[in-house]
């Protein structure tokens, strides 16, 4: 390969580690725009939506291109179609994330004193769950991946018991303002989850990368 083929490629290492990072910065101020009720930190986050989107083209394109001047094989070949992957999951967790912080513009709205779902450890968990799936992308870790493939199941047992507590709390409620919340905070889950989904897919695309192996959302030993 070209000097030129392993410059473009160290390009894209960069740039889709930027796109890591503004990613998760967005859902960490979703996240305590709905715990706070944060308003103006919501908008900062539906406001900046674009910049994600458009991190998230330039880099489509440019791993197009180099796959179609290369013409890469073998490891070379994995990380960019892997990469590919990622970067789209990416983006669908800044879209996530932006609904989230429509929802903490709801919340504002809607509620004047305490929340009436705890949503902190879920929230955190999945916060966690996407920094370790990052991280094991960092240095190429398939051991870490697999251990974020694995914590899937503990997100979507947070999310199963929260939609029951909200569930039950809906049918008690006669005000609109305490179901619109409600809905709102049983979206939040939703969310929250298919986030942990994507993070999921990072990690299993990064096993790919490092051992070649295509997961498919059961875990690896």
């Amino acid at each position: 390969m070209s000097i030129y083929f392993f410059k473009e490629m160290g390009r894209v290492k960069t740039d889709i580690l930027e796109l890591c990072a503004m990613v998760e910065d967005r859902l960490h101020k979703a996240v305590v725009a709905v715990v706070t009720r944060d308003a103006e930190l919501a908008r900062t986050v539906v406001e900046a939506d674009q910049e994600i989107d458009a991190k998230e083209v330039d880099i489509e394109e440019e791993l197009l291109k180099i796959m179609a001047l290369n013409q890469p094989v073998a490891v070379d070949l994995r990380f960019l179609v892997a990469t590919l992957k990622i970067n789209s999951d990416l983006e669908r967790i800044g879209d996530l994330a932006v609904n989230i912080a429509e929802r903490a513009l709801v919340l504002n709205r809607k509620v004047h004193d305490t929340m009436p779902v705890d949503l902190s450890q879920m929230s955190e968990a999945v916060k966690a769950m996407l920094r370790r799936s990052i991280d094991a992308l960092v240095n190429i870790d398939a051991e870490a991946a697999r251990a974020v493939c694995r914590d899937d199941d503990a997100i979507d047992q947070m999310k199963h018991e929260i939609d029951d507590e909200i569930k039950v709390r809906m049918t008690r409620e006669t005000e609109k303002d305490a179901i619109d919340v409600l809905v709102a905070l049983l979206r939040v889950t939703r969310d929250l989850e298919r986030i942990s989904d994507h993070a999921t897919n990072i990690a299993e695309d990064l096993i790919y990368i490092s051992d070649g192996r295509i997961v498919r959302h059961h875990v690896t030993d």
